[in-house]
């Protein structure tokens, strides 16, 4: 599907120079990072809203922008080529994801190097659910790997790549042992990963104590907190779903009491991921990853609020 017609794609041909990397930027540690998450459109609508929405966050200066990766590669071919227009036709960085589920190491290859070839240096490599979500077993394909650990070593093998990786700060729907999430994270280091962006929670003290247990193992790995605004009463059930776990009580009361009425849900789920923010802020936090959906406005809306803590005049 080609890109928004009033943005003609540069040609192959033409370099342009080669931004620092997220891994730098962190290193660098000059201001927090803020980055957005998206996911590939499946239609022509979707794509529209995807544009819309990458215009509208392209103007705020993010660090970086991610494009997610299907379950069992669904989306492959839709997230190399979104990868790329972003690469090709914004001023963004652009973070492909990449999941090992239900996908054989030659597959793996295959996407890490279309990645290459249209320019993209950074991978999400994340291990993936099962069909059915993430609190099924997990069964590696048969000519496959058996965890994000070995897919971070299969991307770092094949290239000059920054990798991020997945944390759990509300642990592992699986495992539920938060010294093993911990040790994990610290294998992924090990293995290539430079960066990692947790998964959704909603309690900055769980955020604080999974990066007190990875630096109790020795680790400097930066963690990004990942944030998401709950805007829409049926986002409880699909959170639950992601994570593998409820939201906390203070969540869910305060969207209740608000009723159906969405504007006022929207303000509560912005007014709450806005205090959070804050908190992992003012606790150190590298910088914040927003989770978007494919639109923008409650994302613009904490960033306003959030305002000097980002320190981006």
């Amino acid at each position: 599907m080609p890109g928004p017609s009033v943005v003609a794609a540069r040609p192959r041909s033409v370099r342009r120079a080669r931004k620092p990397t997220v891994a730098q930027l962190l290193e660098a540690a000059e201001r927090p990072l803020v980055s957005f998450e998206l996911f590939p459109a499946k239609d022509d609508e979707q794509h529209r809203q995807l544009w819309t929405t990458i215009r509208e966050l392209e103007s705020l200066g993010p660090d970086f922008v991610s494009v997610t990766y299907g379950a069992s590669g669904s989306t492959r071919d839709r997230t190399v080529s979104a990868t790329q227009q972003i690469a090709e036709q914004t001023t963004l960085r652009p973070m492909a994801h990449l999941t090992a589920a239900s996908q054989s190491r030659d597959e793996l290859r295959h996407v890490v190097g279309a990645y290459a070839s249209v320019g993209i240096n950074h991978v999400m490599a994340i291990r993936g659910d099962m069909p059915g979500g993430p609190t099924m077993p997990w069964e590696p394909h048969p000519d496959g790997l058996r965890n994000a650990t070995e897919l971070v070593s299969l991307v770092a093998e094949l290239g000059d790549f920054c990798i991020g990786v997945g944390a759990f700060p509300d642990l592992h729907p699986q495992t539920r042992d938060a010294d093993l999430d911990a040790r994990i994270l610290v294998a992924k280091q090990r293995a290539g990963a430079s960066f990692a962006i947790t998964q959704l929670f909603f309690t900055a003290q769980r955020y604080f104590d999974l990066v007190d247990r990875v630096r109790a193992l020795g680790s400097d790995l930066p963690i990004i907190p990942g944030i998401m605004p709950v805007t829409r009463i049926s986002q409880i059930e699909r959170f639950a779903d992601l994570s593998g776990a409820p939201l906390p009580s203070f969540v869910t009361d305060r969207l209740r009491e608000v009723g159906d009425d969405p504007v006022r849900v929207r303000g509560a789920g912005v007014d709450l991921a806005t205090t959070l923010s804050e908190e992992l802020l003012a606790g150190g936090a590298p910088g914040l990853h927003f989770i978007t959906m494919n639109r923008s406005p409650a994302t613009r809306e904490i960033y306003a609020r959030l305002g000097p803590l980002l320190n981006r005049a």
